[in-house]
């Protein structure tokens, strides 16, 4: 979880900072943080579309420039051939509903988490899944 935190302080979001890590027999596979995508403006220079408009947390994910670090660390998988099934994802936040269900369709078998993110639809799909959830207490 250190290194996942680190993660997260590359993030450009201005509302969180989230950092996400794949692990497979002990050995990173793919980093990801919360950001928009390669080449396009980052909200530190437009500034932050769900803030100017109070839109809440967990609430209207597509109207955001970002993608979530849950989704970046599994494109940075697909991007360099990185194969993830199996994988267990730490992550600086709990999944929502949307990165819950790309990471059961990535084969993800565990998720740990540092903070929680109150999502029912998500926690209900993952142990759906099959997949185990666990808080990280340091």
């Amino acid at each position: 979880m250190t290194i996942t935190n680190m993660v997260a302080k590359r993030s450009t979001c201005l509302r969180r900072h989230v950092g996400a890590i794949l692990v497979k027999d002990k050995r990173i596979l793919a980093t990801g943080y919360n950001g928009a995508p390669a080449g396009i403006r980052h909200c530190e220079e437009t500034g932050c579309i769900r803030q100017d408009s109070d839109i809440p947390s967990g609430q209207r994910h597509e109207l955001c420039r970002g993608l979530h670090a849950e989704q970046n660390v599994i494109i940075q998988a697909a991007y360099h051939g990185v194969s993830i099934d199996g994988a267990i994802l730490y992550c600086t936040n709990k999944p929502c509903i949307i990165c819950s269900k790309m990471l059961i369709n990535a084969g993800i078998k565990k998720i740990v988490y540092g903070d929680g993110y109150d999502d029912p639809l998500a926690d209900e799909m993952l142990t759906e899944a099959d997949i185990t959830v666990e808080r990280f207490v340091p």
